[in-house]
């Protein structure tokens, strides 16, 4: 079986267990949530043989000049273009959550992780992103891309396992309407599940391959719904994505007992979510920012250069410094703390896919 068959099943997994996970969590059937491991488990092993096999094909297309084995394999990694990034930080991330399932013996988490994933998974697959083994870049031919890229989606996937616990903490702990973590945590959820659904409708709409994620974004991106030539279409769109964020904050407190007869208690996610943030910081500091300086200044001839890249990711870096200076040093605890958190996974999306996609700097080889 070819990487591409495996990848294939991974996705459908994912999508079945993002489905099999939510309706867990609300009907509370525990035939469903063993389903929805299943599925998951599934998903995750059909995901590390098609990495395993790519790797594999990659050994002999990529690298034609190494004559060093150990070389050859390094630069062989399946994680040197978007498409196959994104596919290591979704593996990261449910790697990362099935140790938590196990650990914690609680399959509610699943409901607000495997979204992430599948939102990933639907962007490789609406966008048309190459998916072929290319042959590395100069800039990419070097020892340290491993290291770089792992460690850096490493911390992804921690970062992206917090987002979900500090979102579900702020579900179980507020409760009025007009307070400013309720409106923040339905924003949140509903944005996601906003671009989710308009993202789907766009798949289904078009279903056309792109040359590259950018021509999606600037020709395709929305234009089923918000950017629809259809003025009618465009403020219907508008009116359902308003009515989303109107039910999401009417009746938020549905979710929130939910996830209270699942006994989860806000010392155990406020436990997650800080012990996830501070595994992914050191990681990312040493493998997104050190070792991808020491490749820059190998590649460009300079350690730092205030590309786009390097800032945001100095900027996500500095926002989960100041959440764990806050919650180590300051002594903070609850909602005001949790929220940095949050705001710390919305800068690693924008440095990933933001930055990527919407800057020109010297990371541009991530759009191809």
């Amino acid at each position: 079986m070819t990487s591409s068959i495996f990848f294939s099943l991974s996705e459908l997994a994912y999508m079945m267990a993002m489905v099999a996970y939510i309706t867990y969590l609300v009907l509370k059937r525990k035939g469903i949530g063993i389903a929805a491991t299943g599925i998951t488990i599934f998903g995750f092993s059909a995901q590390t043989l098609a990495i395993i096999q790519r790797w594999i094909d990659s050994y002999s297309i990529k690298i034609v000049y190494e004559v060093d084995l150990f070389s050859k394999l390094l630069h062989s990694a399946p994680f040197s273009n978007l498409y196959e990034s994104l596919i290591l930080f979704v593996w990261t991330m449910i790697l990362f959550y099935l140790i938590i399932e196990f650990r914690y013996k609680n399959r509610s988490f699943g409901a607000f992780v495997t979204p992430i994933a599948g939102l990933a998974l639907l962007f490789t697959n609406l966008t048309g992103m190459s998916k072929e083994i290319q042959p590395l870049m100069p800039a990419l031919q070097s020892n340290w891309l491993i290291a770089h890229v792992i460690l850096s989606f490493i911390a992804y996937g921690t970062f992206a396992l917090s987002f979900s616990t500090a979102i579900m903490y702020l579900i179980i702990t507020t409760e009025k309407r007009d307070e400013g973590f309720y409106i923040f945590w339905t924003l949140s959820v509903g944005l996601f599940l906003i671009v989710l659904i308009a993202m789907a409708l766009d798949f289904m709409t078009f279903r056309i391959a792109f040359s590259t994620p950018e021509s999606f974004i600037k020709s395709y991106l929305f234009r089923a719904t918000f950017l629809n030539q259809s003025k009618g279409i465009a403020a219907f769109s508008y009116i359902v994505a308003s009515g989303i964020l109107f039910v999401l904050w009417r009746f938020g407190y549905l979710i929130k007992k939910e996830l209270l007869s699942f006994s989860i208690s806000t010392e155990v996610l406020d436990d997650i979510t800080y012990k996830s943030i501070s595994i992914g910081f050191p990681i990312f500091g040493l493998g997104g920012i050190i070792f991808g300086g020491v490749w820059a200044s190998q590649a460009w001839g300079t350690y730092w250069s205030w590309d786009p890249k390097e800032t945001w990711s100095l900027i996500t870096w500095l926002v989960y410094a100041i959440y764990l200076h806050a919650r180590f040093m300051k002594g903070w605890r609850g909602k005001k703390v949790v929220v940095l958190a949050a705001i710390g996974f919305f800068t690693v999306i924008f440095t990933y896919l933001g930055v990527n996609l919407l800057l020109s700097g010297l990371h541009a080889y991530g759009e191809l």
